[in-house]
């Protein structure tokens, strides 16, 4: 399994904003995407940080997903995000909700 990690700086008042456009916009759009599995979202107490985590059954398609998808994401969280968000990409070592555990290696 693989993860995406994007991070955001969000524009004063907005995480409610943010939290709906997540819902009703971007969560529909990752249900369409071949081999997505999960997105889990974050907003910071003070509501001006937020990250989201989605999941995938392969790196190439959440690859797949970043080059073709994830700019009309970005375009719907424009007016909620200040700046670039940081995309950071990980293996998935271990998920009790996914029943996931690394190899152990001898």
């Amino acid at each position: 399994m693989f993860a995406r990690r994007v991070y955001m700086h969000l524009k004063p008042n907005t995480g409610a904003e943010f939290t709906q456009r997540l819902e009703k916009e971007i969560i529909p759009l990752l249900r369409k995407q071949k081999g997505f599995q999960d997105e889990i979202s974050f907003v910071g107490h003070g509501g001006t940080e937020a990250f989201g985590i989605s999941l995938w059954d392969k790196a190439e398609n959440a690859e797949a997903y970043n080059r073709g998808t994830y700019p009309e994401v970005t375009k719907i969280l424009a007016t909620v995000v200040e700046g670039p968000a940081q995309v950071e990409t990980f293996e998935v070592s271990n998920s009790t909700f996914h029943k996931i555990a690394a190899a152990v290696t001898a």
